[in-house]
């Protein structure tokens, strides 16, 4: 019993580890939602940091609240695209540590 409670613990420090890693990678990653058909394009890391809005000039001739439905659609868009790309990089690094009632991750 202590020979396989010694190795859960050395899974669960090497899953630790891997999951700082991991997060450092995903502050680092950009991804890039788009609104009115690229109209509105919004940069931003897995870590929801924006980087950069790009709006088109045709945009600049439209109405406050148009582009401003826009900028939050694109938003949203940038924020979906980013959760998913968080997932997918996190879900192999619980591969193999498998806790009966324990659903990682999160």
């Amino acid at each position: 019993m202590k020979g396989g409670m010694g190795q859960l613990m050395k899974q669960a420090q090497a899953m630790q580890e891997n999951l700082r890693k991991a997060q450092s990678e995903l502050a680092t990653l950009e991804v890039e939602g788009q609104a009115g058909g690229g109209l509105v394009k919004v940069t931003m890391t897995c870590r929801n940091d924006v980087r950069k809005v790009r709006l088109d000039e045709s945009l600049l001739k439209e109405d406050r609240e148009v582009v401003e439905d826009l900028v939050a659609a694109a938003m949203n868009d940038a924020v979906r695209k980013a959760e998913q790309m968080s997932q997918e990089r996190l879900a192999g690094l619980t591969a193999g540590f498998n806790i009966p009632g324990l659903n990682l991750p999160f």
